[in-house]
């Protein structure tokens, strides 16, 4: 798993507001990566909502609109399981690219938690469920408080 050798982070959040945005797709992976997302967020202090979109491609263009309107950081959560088409390639390369460029466009964090998986066992073993592996809604919800905090810092 590619969880082997992550840092332990505490973030204190308070003074700052995330938005997690989460796609619809895959209900037990993403309320599993939501649940993640949730734990350290209210952990570390930092004010939170959620915001639900209809799947993956959406995410960067809401994310966008939540920094854009305050937000300090963003969570972004989604699943995408490769099917028999290449629709898989395209979906995860225009979320992840999307992404890329809201963080770069805002300036602010944008906490990764897009899974790009072969089959639903894999998202299983990293949704932070009973039984999982890893917790890559915790990842990605810590990425961007520290993130916020690191950019905090540089700004003075």
């Amino acid at each position: 798993m590619s969880g082997a050798g992550s840092p332990t982070i505490e973030v204190d959040g308070t003074g700052l507001t995330i938005v997690i945005v989460a796609g619809q797709w895959h209900d037990v992976i993403s309320d599993g990566l939501i649940a993640g997302a949730s734990r350290v967020l209210e952990a570390s202090g930092a004010s939170y909502s959620l915001v639900r979109v209809p799947g993956s491609f959406e995410l960067p263009v809401v994310c966008k609109a939540a920094l854009e309107n305050g937000a300090d950081a963003v969570v972004a959560l989604g699943v995408i399981i490769r099917g028999g088409t290449p629709h898989f390639e395209y979906v995860s390369a225009a979320a992840t690219d999307g992404l890329t460029r809201v963080a770069l466009d805002t300036g602010k964090p944008v906490g990764f938690g897009l899974l790009t998986l072969d089959d639903e066992q894999q998202g299983l073993d990293r949704a932070g469920l009973p039984g999982s592996k890893e917790d890559k809604g915790e990842e990605a919800a810590t990425a961007a408080l520290e993130t916020a905090r690191v950019l905090a810092g540089l700004r003075g």
